[in-house]
């Protein structure tokens, strides 16, 4: 009679479960997201992985973005490879996994000894899955190793991000994302010459940004203008133009309120002071730009002219209130004349420019087909009586020019 030796218990194999709700979130196109942490590879900066599904080029991929102390590196990989990775990257490299799914939240973990911990929860928030198509955006953008960065000093001569660059990256990226959606959305085509005028441009930052991303992302022609007050920096910017090579980009001398109108595709005023941002804007429209890019600052012609009404007054008594006040109605009327001139307009928060806390974008892309203006134009004239607006330098400048009715 022979005896059998007692079984011992099974130990959970965490990390084939963990895979496998990662390969059936794929499946179901309910995955959202996955982050790898706490590192204990041999790379000494490198912190995290954040891991998301893109397309490219009509395929399914997952885009890891590796997070260092100061930089980040992408790279797509087919789904099949991707999960392979991840798999190979666990626990080896990263003694913790969250993934994060339409309906679960699940966490896989090792101790210092090596023991596995697997934790799953429903999400609590309704979540949906990012579109592809804008993750095909994301993929586009700007790297580290563009030249011009290097220059411009937001970048070292091993192509890492300085540190105390890191708010400008984030801008410029930010600045980039914005175009690419509005040119997707725009009647402009990538075989003919785009013509962009950057009023205010600075160092010139987002001016190489946006030449550099025509002319290496999208293989486009870009002709590309940066005008400036500060004879300086024009004359720093165009020596590194040239000395970077960047064919189709000038900067110049001047103002957005001297500049002779030219057909321009692109119209872009950041951070332009007051009425700037009137003058900037009705250039755009004037010029018959596709696209327009303003990001305002101050708006003290609309705040010196408001008489709020009785009702408001308690809420506005403060000065902060005032001044809110006084920004969105001055960026409500300058949306409205926009698309009273044929715009689909957006008005939204933007990544903070450097030397100020303003943060709100202009955003307008010419219709294939305007819209009759004669309801908008009504309500124009309904807002601007509402506060007692006698004058709108927009409003003023289109007028001028017979633009606006």
């Amino acid at each position: 009679m022979s005896v059998t030796a007692p079984t011992a218990p099974s130990v959970p194999d965490h990390r084939a479960q963990f895979l496998n709700l990662l390969e059936t979130g794929l499946a179901q196109n309910s995955f959202i997201k996955l982050v790898l942490a706490k590192y204990v590879g041999p790379e000494a900066e490198l912190q995290r992985v954040i891991i998301k599904q893109v397309t490219v080029k009509d395929q399914p991929c997952l885009s890891f973005v590796y997070r260092y102390k100061t930089r980040d590196i992408t790279k797509n990989f087919p789904l099949e490879e991707g999960v392979a990775n991840i798999a190979a990257l666990l626990p080896e490299a990263f003694k913790n996994a969250h993934l994060l799914t339409l309906t679960d939240e699940v966490q896989l973990e090792y101790s210092k000894k090596g023991k596995s911990s697997l934790f799953k929860g429903k999400s609590q928030q309704e979540r949906e899955v990012p579109s592809a198509e804008h993750n095909r955006e994301k993929n586009r953008f700007l790297d580290l190793t563009r030249p011009f960065l290097a220059d411009l000093g937001v970048t070292n001569k091993q192509q890492e991000l300085i540190p105390a660059m890191s708010r400008k990256w984030k801008q410029i990226n930010k600045f980039i994302e914005v175009f690419s959606h509005a040119l997707s959305n725009s009647p402009l085509k990538l075989d003919q010459p785009i013509k962009v005028v950057d009023f205010g441009s600075g160092k010139g930052y987002l001016t190489f940004a946006i030449h550099d991303y025509l002319r290496h992302s999208l293989q486009a022609e870009g002709v590309v203008t940066g005008v400036e007050l500060r004879e300086d920096m024009v004359t720093l910017c165009n020596n590194a133009a040239q000395r970077l090579e960047h064919p189709g980009l000038t900067f110049q001398h001047g103002d957005v309120r001297s500049f002779a109108p030219t057909p321009i595709d692109v119209m872009i005023a950041l951070h332009a002071c007051d009425i700037a941002t009137d003058y900037a804007i009705h250039m755009g429209i004037r010029s018959g730009a596709a696209i327009i890019m303003c990001s305002p600052c101050c708006h003290k012609q609309i705040r010196l002219q408001i008489q709020s009404p009785a009702l408001l007054k308690p809420m506005l008594q403060y000065g902060l209130h005032l001044g809110q006040q006084a920004e969105m109605v001055t960026d409500s009327l300058r949306a409205l004349f926009l698309e009273a001139c044929g715009y689909e307009t957006k008005v939204f928060e933007f990544i903070s420019l450097e030397h100020t806390n303003k943060n709100k974008m202009i955003l307008a892309v010419k219709r294939a087909e305007p819209l009759d203006p004669a309801q908008l134009l009504v309500k124009i004239q309904e807002l601007k009586a509402f506060y007692n607006i006698q004058e709108h330098c927009l409003e003023t400048l289109l007028q001028a020019d017979g633009l606006l009715k």
